[in-house]
């Protein structure tokens, strides 16, 4: 973070993101899932409705109603990281923390 501060779990952030589908790198928004050892491991977000994921409203602090993607996890740095938006309420913390344990316990299938 440019300004020195560590990310927190749950926190919404704007970053640098670079595409699968090109060598493209764009600003956007992502969910911090958590930090560790100045590399910070976030969840991409869309304002595609159309995208699987968890719901974020304008409610809850988005600029517009959004999808948390958690099939769309990445490492960055802390300096990529331009300015934190938001952060998420405990509920929905839990909620992502849910999902993505149904996810990571599939390995032991």
């Amino acid at each position: 973070m440019r300004n020195g501060k560590v990310p927190k779990s749950g926190d919404i952030i704007l970053t640098q993101v670079q595409f699968t589908d090109t060598f493209e790198i764009k600003t956007r928004p992502a969910v911090v899932l958590f930090e560790e050892l100045n590399n910070v491991i976030v969840a991409g977000i869309t304002s595609n409705l159309n995208m699987q994921g968890l719901p974020l409203t304008k409610k809850e602090g988005a600029i517009k109603d959004s999808i948390i993607k958690l099939n769309y996890i990445f490492t960055i740095s802390k300096e990529m990281i331009s300015k934190t938006l938001f952060h998420l309420n405990t509920e929905k913390k839990q909620l992502i923390y849910k999902e993505l344990t149904k996810k990571l316990n599939l390995l032991n299938k």
